[in-house]
């Protein structure tokens, strides 16, 4: 039987850049996508926060968007990040977008505004009205500054047809367990930190969006699949296993220890763009050691 759409893993997706130049590199993007799908993940998202699509140009946006599009081949859905902190931007920018080959979308929390949680559902009810595809709101406090209350997301999820869940990544387990408690059904509670995924499933989560399935596509997959389906005696050693290097990748900051674990992997160049800087030497080793012993 196949599982409902936004079920499972979904790969926040990285953007390689050129070595030296500092442009798209496609060719790895598409070694990357050609990867992860072929390691059995359920859905891409394209150019989410990983993506450092907040140092991408517009055109270099709409290009990788479109290049995702094509590559994927509808082979697995797509969700692509569209948010921003001024509401009247963002609805227009629904409005100019091309959205074939795109099955939802993922917005974040308005950020350095700060809104009350009345400005919250506002703002993400003029997103879902304006929104030709469904949205998946992003509740992500370490970032924005702003915390999506469990009771916001639930008001959103029964008075706003077209937003079809939350990547809820605050860490705050008793706010999660209350919109899974809560929520109607059909409403997808994705989790936003890979860390926490397996307990958050075992609590009725539909699965995650994930930054180290980006190098660890199968492992992640196959854990969260097996969580899915109650086999925790599965789901727990590979949880376990892939704990050390899904807690390294974050020491500095994301994409910062993801791209670096892609290149000990050799699946793309280490570059970044300003304001983010490359892993420091101590953590590159680290993931090194971390990657020879998760391979054994």
């Amino acid at each position: 039987m196949k599982q409902p759409i936004f079920t499972g893993t979904g790969v926040a997706l990285i953007t390689p850049f050129r070595r030296g130049q500092e442009t798209v590199d496609f060719t790895k993007l598409e070694g990357l996508i050609e990867n992860i799908i072929a390691s059995g993940v359920d859905y891409i998202v394209a150019l989410g926060t990983t993506s450092e699509s907040a140092t991408m140009t517009e055109s270099e946006r709409a290009a990788v968007q479109e290049f995702i599009v094509e590559t994927v081949n509808n082979r697995v859905p797509i969700m692509l990040g569209m948010g921003g902190n001024n509401t009247l931007s963002l609805t227009d920018s629904l409005a100019r977008t091309n959205f074939e080959g795109i099955s939802a979308i993922l917005s974040v929390a308005p950020y350095y505004n700060k809104p009350n949680q009345r400005g919250l559902i506002a703002h993400f009810r003029s997103v879902a009205e304006a929104s030709p595809v469904p949205v998946v709101i992003y509740n992500v406090p370490g970032r924005t500054g702003v915390n999506i209350s469990a009771e916001t997301t639930l008001t959103l999820a029964k008075e706003c047809p077209n937003i079809i869940g939350i990547k809820e990544a605050s860490g705050n387990i008793q706010q999660a367990m209350e919109i899974l408690r809560n929520r109607p059904d059909g409403f997808r509670v994705i989790s936003g930190d890979d860390a926490i995924t397996c307990p958050l499933i075992a609590m009725g989560a539909d699965g995650v969006i994930s930054v180290i399935a980006n190098a660890m596509p199968k492992e992640t997959s196959d854990m969260v699949r097996f969580a899915l389906k109650g086999d925790m005696k599965k789901a727990l050693p590979l949880h376990y296993r892939l704990l050390p290097l899904m807690n390294a990748i974050f020491e500095e900051g994301n994409p910062t220890g993801i791209k670096a674990l892609l290149e000990v992997q050799g699946m793309i160049y280490n570059v970044l763009r300003l304001p983010l800087v490359k892993a420091s030497k101590t953590l590159t080793n680290k993931l090194v050691t971390l990657y020879n012993d998760f391979r054994g």
